[in-house]
């Protein structure tokens, strides 16, 4: 990805789109931002300010410029309620579609608040910028760079399937997003595949149209755009996503793989941290840790599980989980360590790890696939599942269901995966 970006330089001036407050999102943003930062580009970022969807990121000082707008409270609370009401679905393991058509409706009435407001969308035209960057779930920053009348790029978060951009997808071997198959399907796998396809269609087009009247009131008849034709219209579409961890599938020019964005140089763990690892020798250790979306949903009742199961694992466990979170009445075992925030990228390349337990998220997955190190995922939503279905596929590792998860069960496939070697991601 930097070695696309400098040697195929953008235009001067390149404004950044984020309105999802999801911590990975806007994270993989951020770092595209810096990169073209560093070579020499003019860069802006459109986000809005307030409590994020998922975690507490620090999106200040940043060496680029921010553009911030505030929601009003009660925007800013409804999207909150239908946030958490779908993740708390996830995690019950019930249908999240529903769901995520009403926290899209939501987001919907955000972008007309933000098309709306004369004073920022006149910032941005005075600007010229030469060039909109969009994050592909954020479909108001699609309508903001029409309004601008820029040409405009794509990220898209994940891997393919989540979002439907143009790109032919053969039935017969590529899976449709939340299948769960993988490219290896017989007769009635393809039957599946077909019917998920109408399935998953039929959604996408419920989300489409939650921006319905946002797009109506703010662009005149004549030429209101279609928001899965804007879809279309992006010069470049760049997938977090690689060769490695995706199925085969066909790609169009201006589709271009940059998965492993997030890595940066590796550089030694903190020394209280080299110190815990040393206590467990050659047994070496487990590294835990869910995204920013789960640290704000962890029940009592799994971390219990989970701990019960780390406790009884030769190796040392660092996990990450929110003190305030823990179980009050549950002693921390001698060989489990857990940390509000941990150098993820670097306790992974040591070379005594032996084990990621991960939620399936696709920055994580990218970072242990480039270390080479087992996982035993446990998904919960979005494209979480279909990931592990990728991850299990390559012998990457094994997945659980996070609600059906008990001691023994978690324990048993921990064994399992860091004793058999086919499991471990070369």
């Amino acid at each position: 990805m930097n070695g696309y970006f400098c040697e195929n330089p953008l235009l001067p001036g390149s404004l950044f789109l984020h309105g999802l407050k999801c911590g990975s999102h806007y994270l993989l943003l951020d770092r595209v931002s810096q990169i073209l930062l560093e070579h020499g580009h003019n860069v802006t970022m459109l986000t809005w300010s307030g409590k994020r969807l998922a975690g507490d990121i620090e999106d200040k000082g940043k060496s680029y410029q921010v553009i911030r707008w505030f929601l009003p409270e009660d925007y800013q609370k409804r999207i909150k309620e239908h946030f958490n009401n779908y993740i708390e679905k996830a995690l019950d393991g019930r249908k999240e579609s529903e769901g995520l058509v009403k926290l899209m409706e939501i987001f919907g009435t955000q972008c007309s608040y933000l098309l709306s407001r004369k004073d920022i969308m006149d910032s941005l035209n005075n600007e010229n910028f030469d060039l909109v960057f969009v994050e592909g779930f954020d479909f108001c920053s699609f309508l903001i760079a029409e309004k601008l009348e820029k040409p405009f790029v794509a990220i898209l978060p994940t891997s393919f399937g989540s979002l439907e951009f143009g790109l032919p997808s053969p039935l017969s071997y590529v899976p449709v997003s939340y299948s769960l198959l993988t490219d290896r399907m017989d007769f009635w796998g393809r039957v599946k595949n077909v019917l998920m396809f109408f399935s998953v269609s039929t959604i996408q087009r419920r989300i489409h149209s939650t921006f319905d009247n946002t797009i109506k009131e703010h662009f005149t008849e004549g030429s209101r755009p279609v928001l899965s034709h804007l879809l279309l219209k992006a010069e470049l579409w760049f997938v977090n996503s690689d060769f490695a961890f995706d199925f085969a599938r066909p790609l169009l020019p201006n589709t271009v793989y940059v998965g492993g964005l997030m890595e940066k140089p590796i550089k030694p763990v903190p020394q209280d941290l080299e110190n815990f690892i040393a206590n467990f020798g050659d047994a070496g250790f487990v590294l835990v840790a869910f995204g920013s979306t789960l640290d704000i949903y962890e029940s009592q009742e799994v971390l219990k599980n989970m701990h019960s199961a780390f406790a009884h694992l030769p190796q040392g466990v660092i996990w990450k989980c929110r003190s305030s979170h823990w179980p009050k009445d549950v002693h921390l075992a001698t060989n489990v360590k857990i940390m509000d925030w941990l150098p993820q990228s670097d306790l992974l390349a040591h070379p005594s790890i032996r084990l990621f337990v991960t939620h399936g998220g696709q920055n994580s997955i990218m970072e242990a696939i480039r270390h080479g190190v087992p996982m035993v995922g446990l998904p919960v939503n979005g494209d979480q599942h279909g990931n592990m279905v990728r991850v299990v596929a390559k012998n990457y590792g094994v997945v659980m269901q996070l609600n059906q998860v008990t001691a023994d069960t978690l324990a048993l496939k921990m064994k399992q995966v860091i004793e058999d070697k086919r499991y471990v991601a070369l």
